[in-house]
């Protein structure tokens, strides 16, 4: 919401042509030069208010957009309000270009990164260069696009109903999304830093004759970032099962309920 278009409440008389009349000062004061001096001093408090009320509506606002980057909070507001836990939600707009840094921007990009390097992208040839590229640090490049190219054979890309650039066959549809529920970093320095993002997703081909029916899975990813050429990257990563939650009792939808929610339905690519 913009202030600009909003115009300052007026007290009734300035510029409007009204007369404003003043009865005369029981007090026995000087009524002429009392009272002109009280109203001057009274319009001036209600304009200083009106200022004060404007300014303190525009700062929460411009705090609430998120403009305000600062973190500092006052003696009594500071010992009131709750800490917020350092894997919550910040508030702090998307980067644009790189991550920041520091602690959060190693949990931006570890975030980030584990949204990719399971998303069905990095099952399609053509696009699994251009990932490699964009996570891993330049030495490791050659040698981890050698084992994924190994790993995502023509064979196992059949198996899972793909052909060999990676896209669903007969008519069916292939998701392959991860949603992080949560990071944290458990060594950080300047260089160098290890996330782990605990993660949920969805992985399966939906369509009427699909042997790979889409479930979902929990699992915890492990990257040890760099930061290299003003940005961190991914130098390694494993993966593990869990921490699972008790399966709901949702029922399950058809095949093309699951196919229709995947091409409606984006995927993210920012997540802290």
């Amino acid at each position: 919401m913009s202030f600009s278009d909003e115009q300052e409440p007026s007290d009734g008389f300035g510029g409007t042509g009204h007369t404003r009349t003043r009865l005369p000062d029981r007090t026995g004061g000087d009524v002429y030069g009392g009272a002109r001096r009280g109203g001057r001093s009274s319009s001036r408090s209600l304009i200083t208010v009106v200022g004060v009320i404007v300014l303190l509506i525009a700062a929460i606002a411009f705090a609430n957009r998120g403009g305000d980057d600062s973190s500092t909070t006052t003696s009594d507001s500071a010992g009131s309000q709750p800490q917020v836990a350092p894997t919550a939600a910040s508030g702090t707009k998307p980067v644009q270009a790189g991550f920041a840094r520091d602690q959060q921007g190693a949990q931006s990009a570890a975030a980030n990164y584990a949204v990719t390097l399971v998303s069905a992208d990095i099952l399609k040839p053509a696009r699994r260069t251009e990932i490699v590229q964009q996570v891993f640090v330049a030495d490791k490049q050659a040698a981890l696009e050698d084992k994924f190219n190994k790993a995502y054979s023509k064979q196992f890309l059949s198996n899972i109903g793909l052909d060999e650039n990676g896209n669903a066959t007969g008519g069916n549809t292939y998701v392959s999304r991860t949603a992080p529920i949560g990071t944290k970093v458990t060594s950080y320095s300047d260089t160098a830093a290890t996330a782990e993002v605990w993660c949920t997703g969805l992985y399966g081909t939906a369509g009427e004759k699909s042997t790979n029916p889409v479930t979902s899975d929990w699992f915890t990813m492990t990257l040890q970032l760099r930061w290299a050429d003003g940005d961190w990257k991914v130098d390694s990563f494993s993966q593990k099962d869990g921490p699972s939650p008790v399966p709901g009792d949702d029922k399950a939808s058809s095949a093309d309920e699951m196919a229709k929610a995947v091409e409606e339905y984006g995927g993210f690519t920012y997540a802290r």
